[in-house]
C-alpha cells in the first residue's frame, strides 16, 4: 500500500468500517422494505405514516445524549452501548405480531443509530487531518456504500423468495456479529486510553448544559453552522414527506416488484459507491459547497424522472441519478460539518443536528400520508423537488467556510462568544 494510502485510512478505520458495513447490511436488508413488512402486519399507509412519526420520537430523546456522551467516554465506547441495544431490537423484529409492536423494535433501533451516528461521523473526523477531510469521507462512505448494494438485494431475495421472519433472522445474525468486534474494539480502546494516561471524563449535568450553550450559540450565530442546521432542516422535513411512501408508491400503483425496488436501491447504490471518492477529493479541492449544490441540483434531475416515470427502465435511471447526487454530497457535508465546529463538540453537534432536524421533520411521514389519501399519491413527492430548487442557491452562497489560519484552529467568528 502506498504511503498517501496508510495516511487515508489508517488500520483501526479499516475495521471500524469492516464493522459498520456489516451492522449497516443488516439495517439496508430490512430498511426499504420496512413499509412493506408493516402493510403484511396489517397496516394500511395511514397506519404507516403515523408509525414512522411515531417511531422518529425515540431518536430525539436519545440523539444529543448519546453524542454528548461519545465526546466524553470515547467514540468506540458510545458505539458498543449502542450496538447492544440495536441487537435487542431485532427480537421485536422477529416476533412481533401486529405493526403496532414493531415500535417497540424502533426504539431499541433508535437508540443504536443515536449512540452509533454521532459517533461514526465523529470519529472518521479524528482519523484524518483538515487537508483529507473530504477524501477519507469519500472513501470511508466508498466502502459504506457496500451497504446500500448488497443490503437491499439480499433482503428483497431472501423476504420475497422465504419470508421476512427469515429476512429479519438473517439481519439479526449479521448485526450481533458486528456487535461482538465493536465490543472487543471499545474494549481495546479502554485499555489504551488508560496506558496512556488520558483521563476520561464522568457524565454529569453540568457538562451537558455547558456542551449545549456551546452548541447553541452556534446554532443561532447566523454563521455556516446556523445554515447548516436550516438546510437540514428543509432537507429532512421534505424528503421525510416521501421517505416510507416510496416502497408504497411503486409496488402498488407501479406495480414494481419486491426485488425490482431492491434492485433500485442497489444500483443506486452502485452508482454512489463510484463516484463518492472523487466526489471527496472534488470537496478538498474546490470546497464543501461545490459538491453540496452541484449534487442537490444533480438529485433534482432524477426527482424529475421519478416523477415522470411509469416503467421499471425509467425508475433505474432515476435512481442511479440520485445516487450521483448523493455521492456529491455525502462527504462534502460531513466535510463541513466537521471543519465547522470544534473537536471537543463533534459528537454532540452530530447529535444535536439530528435532534434538532429530527423534531423538525417529526409530523413529515404522517403528513405525507395525510397528502397522499387526501389528494393524489404522486403529491407529496412534487415537495422535495421543489424544496431542493430553492435550497440551492441558498447553499451556495452561505456554505462558505471562513480562511482557516496558519495553525490550523477555527476561526473565533465560527464559535460562540464566550
Amino acid at each position: 500500500m502506498s504511503e498517501g494510502k496508510q495516511r487515508l485510512l489508517t488500520p483501526v478505520l479499516i475495521l471500524f468500517m469492516g464493522t459498520m458495513v456489516l451492522a449497516n447490511i443488516a439495517g439496508a436488508m430490512s430498511r426499504p422494505l420496512l413499509p412493506l413488512y408493516l402493510q403484511d402486519l396489517g397496516a394500511n399507509v395511514g397506519n404507516v405514516g403515523l408509525f414512522f412519526t411515531l417511531s422518529s420520537i425515540a431518536p430525539l430523546i436519545f440523539q444529543i445524549f448519546g453524542g454528548w456522551l461519545s465526546d466524553l467516554i470515547g467514540r468506540l465506547q458510545a458505539i458498543a452501548i449502542g450496538s447492544l441495544a440495536g441487537l435487542s431490537a431485532y427480537a421485536f423484529y422477529i416476533f412481533a405480531p401486529t405493526w403496532q409492536w414493531v415500535l417497540l423494535a424502533s426504539i431499541g433501533s433508535a437508540m443504536a443509530v443515536s449512540f452509533v451516528a454521532p459517533s461514526y461521523q465523529a470519529f472518521i473526523a479524528e482519523q484524518s487531518t483538515e487537508e483529507t477531510r473530504g477524501r477519507v469521507y469519500g472513501l470511508t462512505e466508498t466502502i459504506f456504500m457496500i451497504v446500500g448494494v448488497v443490503g437491499p438485494l439480499v433482503g428483497g431475495y431472501i423476504a420475497q423468495g422465504l419470508s421476512f421472519t427469515t429476512m429479519w433472522i438473517v439481519a439479526a445474525s449479521l448485526y450481533g456479529s458486528a456487535a461482538v468486534i465493536r465490543l472487543l474494539m471499545a474494549r481495546t480502546a479502554s485499555r489504551q486510553d488508560q496506558q496512556e494516561g488520558i483521563a476520561r471524563q464522568k457524565p454529569s449535568l453540568s457538562g451537558l448544559k455547558s456542551s449545549l450553550t456551546a452548541m447553541f450559540g452556534m446554532l443561532v450565530g447566523g454563521g455556516v453552522v446556523t445554515w447548516i442546521f436550516l438546510s437540514d432542516g428543509v432537507r429532512d422535513t421534505t424528503f421525510g414527506l416521501t421517505q416510507q411512501l416510496t416502497p408504497l408508491y411503486l409496488e402498488n400503483l407501479m406495480g414494481l416488484s419486491v426485488v425490482q425496488i431492491s434492485w433500485l436501491n442497489s444500483l443506486s447504490a452502485v452508482v454512489a459507491m463510484l463516484l463518492m471518492s472523487p466526489a471527496g477529493l472534488l470537496s478538498d479541492r474546490h470546497g464543501e459547497r461545490v459538491g453540496i449544490a452541484g449534487g442537490f441540483g444533480i438529485i433534482c434531475l432524477g426527482w424529475v424522472l421519478f416523477l415522470t416515470g411509469n416503467s421499471f427502465p425509467q425508475f433505474v435511471a432515476a435512481w442511479m441519478i440520485i445516487g450521483a447526487g448523493q455521492a456529491l454530497v455525502v462527504p462534502a457535508y460531513n466535510s463541513l460539518i466537521s471543519k465547522a465546529v470544534p473537536i471537543h463538540l463533534r459528537g454532540t453537534a452530530f447529535g444535536l443536528f439530528s435532534t434538532s432536524v429530527g423534531l423538525i421533520s417529526l409530523p413529515a411521514p404522517w403528513i405525507g400520508a395525510q397528502l397522499w389519501e387526501a389528494f393524489r399519491p404522486i403529491v407529496p413527492f412534487y415537495v422535495p423537488f421543489v424544496a431542493m430548487l430553492i435550497m440551492i442557491p441558498i447553499m451556495w452562497v452561505k456554505f462558505k467556510l471562513p480562511p482557516v489560519p496558519l495553525d490550523g484552529s477555527i476561526e473565533p467568528e465560527s464559535l460562540p462568544a464566550a
